[in-house]
């Protein structure tokens, strides 16, 4: 997978260390804040960077081109999927919600998945994420099934290759 995309709006590349303070800002912003150190944010991300640059896939920060500013990540994960069909991640700054820059995000790193041959990419989203499975939806993922785990149900949904 590429490791730099250009869109309208959007520049995308592998997270690194430069991108420790948007990453602990994203943490905290999860139900109970976060008590991790911007030192500990970076050496996780300095070893996420090692570890994709050996996989192929991994996280890609997202910063707006206009303003110059790091508002999330979005990328593929093995997660709950696997390495020939992964899953798409992807999480912003609250401040930038609803400018469509998650769609946009998100439908550059499904197009280079499959521009590396993959056929297909899975997404699991809580029931209550209603925003990420709009985004979802627009990029033409769709239901395959859902699981119930001791924080509640889960949606699997998947995305073919055209």
């Amino acid at each position: 997978m590429s490791f730099s995309i250009e869109t309208d709006r959007l520049s995308l590349r592998l997270r690194g260390a430069e991108d420790a303070a948007c990453n602990l800002a994203l943490l905290g912003e999860h139900d109970g804040g976060t008590t991790t150190t911007l030192a500990e944010v970076r050496e996780s991300l300095i070893r996420q960077h090692s570890n994709a640059m050996t996989a192929g896939i991994g996280l890609l920060s997202v910063q707006r081109r206009a303003e110059g500013d790091r508002i999330g990540y979005c990328g593929l994960i093995v997660g709950r999927g696997s390495f020939e069909e992964p899953e798409i991640a992807y999480e912003l700054l609250p401040r930038t919600h609803g400018f469509g820059y998650a769609t946009e995000a998100a439908r550059a790193v499904v197009d280079a998945a499959f521009a590396t041959g993959r056929r297909r990419i899975w997404s699991t989203v809580r029931t209550w994420n209603k925003p990420s499975l709009r985004v979802l939806e627009k990029i033409g993922f769709r239901p395959d099934h859902s699981a119930t785990d001791d924080r509640g149900e889960l949606i699997y949904l998947v995305r073919d290759a055209l």
